[in-house]
């Protein structure tokens, strides 16, 4: 994590001043200028229509009663694309752009799982069902509580919870 950092504010910057200075002696300071100022101009339309799109699909996912997974991640490149084209510089603006054009973006989200699904971990615990394990775990998710009780309740919309509801008793109420 500390390498990551260091990368990204330390030898980012340093790394987009020499690409800025060695395009600008390629084709002068005001092209130079003119061009950072253009790419941030498009970065911020990408964007835009981007973001619009990934909306879009999140909520035709969360209609259709899907998990947005791959949804939230595309939005969370988006905004991440748009930080980086935003940013004056050269190199940031091939990241933001990779990051917002969608065959990218799958490459990355590709990635991205790959790495996730080596990192994770998980154990499965099985307990045959009935049996008493040390800790009182029975198998499976239950309400009853280690006495064999279900604790039910109900509940209802009160509209104005100063008059329909009774008053706590403090220690000096009968």
């Amino acid at each position: 994590m500390a390498l990551l950092l260091v990368l990204i504010f330390i030898v980012l910057p340093v790394a987009e001043i020499y690409v800025i200075i060695k395009v600008g002696e390629a084709i002068g300071v005001w092209p130079t200028i003119g061009l950072l100022i253009l790419d941030g101009f498009l970065g911020a339309a990408l964007l835009r229509h981007q973001g619009r799109a990934a909306w879009r699909r999140f909520n035709e996912a969360l209609g259709a009663g899907k998990v947005p997974a791959r949804e939230v991640f595309d939005g969370a490149m988006v905004i991440l694309g748009g930080a980086f084209l935003i940013s004056p510089g050269f190199i940031t603006d091939v990241i933001g752009l990779l990051l917002l054009l969608p065959p990218s973006r799958a490459m990355f989200r590709g990635i991205v799982t790959r790495v996730a699904a080596g990192r994770a971990a998980f154990a499965v615990r099985t307990v045959r069902w009935g049996s008493r394990a040390r800790d009182g775990y029975r198998g499976g998710r239950s309400t009853t509580s280690r006495t064999g009780y279900d604790y039910e309740g109900s509940a209802r919309e009160v509209d104005e919870p100063e008059r329909e509801l009774p008053r706590p008793r403090t220690n000096g109420d009968s």
